[in-house]
């Protein structure tokens, strides 16, 4: 049963045990430490017939720190009575608990609990504690911070200071730990919210607590006196003042090491990786290749539809008045000429008045001490005597030391005379000027952005070759790419991938190499000094295979239809040690060229003379020349894509014969110094030419005999020119190490011309020796390039 003197509001147990045997107590305060061992027994008071308060000692403390807590019990005694009324009821006195040596709480001969207590709860050797009504307790002097052995749960701030202070004091007594109930550690806190504490500047309070009382403002502290505590205070630089609570709160050393990783940029956790392994979720087993290889929809090339419609129903909205521009009203000068205007002279008929023309006025060079920078050097002056006389400046800036050694102006008399006549004779006339843009004479070509797909960068090389590329050729499906050097070797490479499969050490320089146009046929034909090798490349299934063995074999014996004339041009002859058929010339061969059939090819020997062209029969093994009379040294040859007509370009010109009538058809006029090389557009109408002095000449051949555009790009030789198969592409490679793409349009309509466009330069090859890129090639199916330079990197450009 409990007292009147029972303290409701600081009874915070679950369950409580009364007993009116006092024998019973021991029972009851070994009870008590196995419910709440975090808390001392202060915090609880229970009531019998017997007794009032169950009591435990207080662990002993040394004289230093009873001294350090009679100070701290004044002055807690000090700012109870300065307190007001209200606030003094908050706090109630509760029953103490002895502290005397003398004294045990538990005795030895029998084991039971001595409790010393009265109705007052007041005895001689207590320690008063006192208790706040949300149910806070506070001892007066041995449960302050200093002291570091308080019993009551102050939590973090006693064990810190324990742990720096009074090292003796906590081996001699247990750790208590801290209690799990929240109800134990309520603070006041502010409860105000987003509310600025602008609105409690006039008020006594700051804001109200969980329990809807008013938090009182703390008294302020003199500066001085409030600087005087924080130089003696070892941890002020850690203490922060909290306004909304008014409250200083100290840093915890965790929170102090988040704060410094912080201000360096690091993470706030020290067990953060800011440098994990990268994992990678994408799967790349069956991705060989990133870009896709389904061609382009047609939707791409084809005006929309809906776009059209859309400005059909504007230009009609700005016909009809319904969308209105903004018109910028007239500006009225706000200055005008006192004593009239020129403009005023224009609107004048006749000759009745010309304004004389205003003389430039003077400026800092016709100062007789100019600067330095307004005087030209006497090559400058040397170089004005070259000029025409009208681009010539008409003064020259001198330097003088004072205006007294300025001579007089030598031209004086003339022009004061000239003037004269200018004013007597009026030979002034009006002269109508055209202004002209020079914008406007530009031609007007569409975007590049609607001519795309064209390749603009560079995705692959391939590397392997240690001398020069010379050549290079596609194969028909465009999976595999084949190469020749300078270091004597032929490479095949997978286009996708950059691997190379097969490599044919020939021993000698390569010339050229070009891939057999049917899919059916990889074969790959080689020009090494004299000889043309027909390659078996291995590709394809066995079948093919199988065909390709009975195609590439030569018999033994003389063919009969074979001349003695033909035996002494190419022998054919198998090679068993490269695998394949080899012709052998009787001079340098420098280039091969396949016919759109795979079966014939012709073999350039620029040094030949009359049988310099030679088109040779793969299935029966045959050689013959070209019936037609050569005019000039050759340079390059080209079969029709579609048509029995052969091309041979020589140094200046360019000759284009039908094979099956046997006679020339055309004869196409450079004008260039000299042709590097040619090719004939997949329509089979139009030409483009390389030449070296960087020219790129274009020929309709159904127009004229002369070029109809001709292209200035390259500041170098240029090596190479190449059409795309589908796509309206060529392009052209320099020894200035670029490659120049352009768009070239062929319309069906014969009375529309072609499109030329320049596209992009793309760079990325060095130069050795000289010489740069040597050789460009077209993928057969994408928008595509090759290119192969003298650094010995072939490199592949995608859109």
């Amino acid at each position: 049963m409990l007292t009147k003197r029972t303290h409701l509001k600081s009874i915070k147990l679950k369950g409580v045990i009364l007993t009116k045997n006092k024998k019973s107590f021991k029972t009851l305060a070994l009870f008590l430490l196995f419910f709440k061992p975090s808390c001392n027994f202060t915090n609880f008071f229970f009531s019998n017939y017997y007794c009032t308060v169950i009591g435990m000692k207080v662990p002993k403390r040394s004289s230093r720190h009873k001294n350090a807590q009679k100070e701290e019990e004044k002055k807690l005694i000090e700012q109870k009575e300065e307190r007001s009324e209200e606030e003094a009821e908050d706090f109630v006195e509760s029953p103490v608990v002895s502290d005397d040596d003398d004294d045990e709480e538990f005795s030895d001969d029998d084991g039971s609990l001595s409790v010393s207590g009265s109705e007052d709860g007041h005895l001689p050797g207590e320690e008063d504690v006192f208790v706040s009504s949300d149910g806070e307790d506070s001892f007066d002097a041995k449960s302050d911070d200093a002291s570091g052995n308080g019993a009551s749960g102050s939590g973090r701030d006693d064990t810190e200071h324990d742990k720096d202070e009074d090292a003796e004091s906590d081996n001699s007594r247990p750790v208590v730990l801290e209690s799990d109930s929240s109800e134990d550690e309520v603070v006041p806190r502010n409860t105000v919210g987003d509310v600025p504490l602008e609105w409690y500047k006039e008020e006594e309070h700051i804001g109200y607590d969980l329990a809807g009382k008013k938090i009182k403002k703390k008294e302020r502290q003199d500066k001085l006196d409030s600087f005087l505590a924080s130089v003696d205070d070892s941890k002020n630089w850690r203490k922060i003042y909290d306004e909304y609570n008014d409250e200083e709160v100290e840093l915890t050393k965790e929170e102090v090491k988040v704060i410094k990783r912080l201000l360096k940029g690091k993470a706030p956790h020290a067990d953060f990786d800011p440098y994990a392994p990268y994992v990678d979720w994408f799967s790349w087993d069956d991705s060989k290749h990133p870009l896709s290889s389904a061609p382009e929809p047609k939707r791409r090339f084809i005006p929309s539809k809906w776009e059209s419609k859309k400005v059909v129903q504007y230009v009609r909205a700005i016909r009809k008045g319904l969308i209105k521009f903004d018109e910028k009203p007239k500006e009225e000068p706000s200055a005008y000429l006192l004593w009239g205007d020129d403009s005023t002279a224009i609107d004048r008929q006749g000759l009745a008045y010309i304004p004389a023309p205003k003389p430039k006025l003077p400026g800092h060079e016709e100062s007789y001490n100019p600067s330095l920078e307004y005087i030209p050097t006497q090559e400058e002056i040397n170089s004005y005597q070259l000029m025409y006389e009208e681009d010539r400046p008409k003064f020259i800036p001198k330097r003088f030391t004072s205006l007294r050694s300025v001579p007089a102006y030598e031209k004086a008399v003339n022009e004061n005379f000239g003037r004269c006549l200018d004013l007597y004779l009026c030979p002034r006339a009006r002269k109508k000027r055209i202004n002209i843009d020079p914008e406007s004479l530009k031609p007007k070509l569409p975007s590049r952005k609607d001519l795309r797909p064209y390749p603009t960068s560079c995705y692959l090389e391939y590397k392997g070759h240690k001398g020069p590329v010379v050549s290079i050729s596609t194969e028909s499906t465009g999976q595999w790419i084949a190469s020749g050097s300078t270091d004597g070797t032929v490479r095949i490479w997978e286009v996708e991938t950059g691997r190379c499969i097969r490599i044919w050490e020939l021993g000698e320089s390569v010339h050229h190499v070009s891939w057999n146009p049917l899919p059916e046929r990889p074969i790959l034909a080689v020009c090494k000094g004299e000889d043309v090798y027909l390659l078996n490349t291995g590709l394809g299934n066995a079948e093919e295979q199988k065909s390709l063995e009975e195609l590439l074999r030569v018999e033994t014996g003389p063919s009969p239809d074979d001349s003695d004339n033909d035996k002494t041009i190419v022998n054919w002859v198998q090679d068993d040690k490269i695998g394949g058929i080899r012709l052998k010339h009787f001079k340098t061969v420098s280039s091969v060229e396949w016919h759109r059939k795979g079966d014939y090819f012709s073999t350039l020997m620029p040094s030949a003379q009359s049988r310099a062209v030679l088109i040779h029969l793969l299935s029966k093994k045959q050689t013959q020349r070209i019936p037609f009379k050569l005019h000039g040294l050759p340079v390059s040859t080209a079969f029709h894509p579609s048509r029995s007509v052969f091309f041979i370009s020589t140094k200046k010109n360019i000759r284009v014969y039908d094979l099956l009538k046997q006679k020339l058809i055309k004869k196409l006029e450079t004008g260039v110094r000299e042709v590097s090389s040619i090719a004939v557009h997949p329509g089979g109408d139009n030409l483009i030419v390389g030449s070296r002095d960087g020219k790129l000449c274009w020929f309709d051949m159904d127009l004229s005999s002369q070029p109809y555009r001709v292209l200035k790009c390259h500041p170098k030789d240029v090596n190479r020119v190449a059409f795309h198969r589908s796509y309206p592409l060529f392009a052209s490679s320099s020894d200035d190490c670029t490659a120049y793409v352009f768009h070239g349009m062929v319309y069906s309509d014969l009375n529309q011309n072609p499109l030329i466009v320049p596209l992009e330069i793309l760079r990325g090859h060095g130069s050795e020796n000289g010489r740069g890129v040597m050789d460009c090639k077209f993928h057969p199916r994408q928008p595509w390039l090759f290119t192969a330079g003298a650094d010995s990197v072939i490199k592949l450009y995608c859109h």
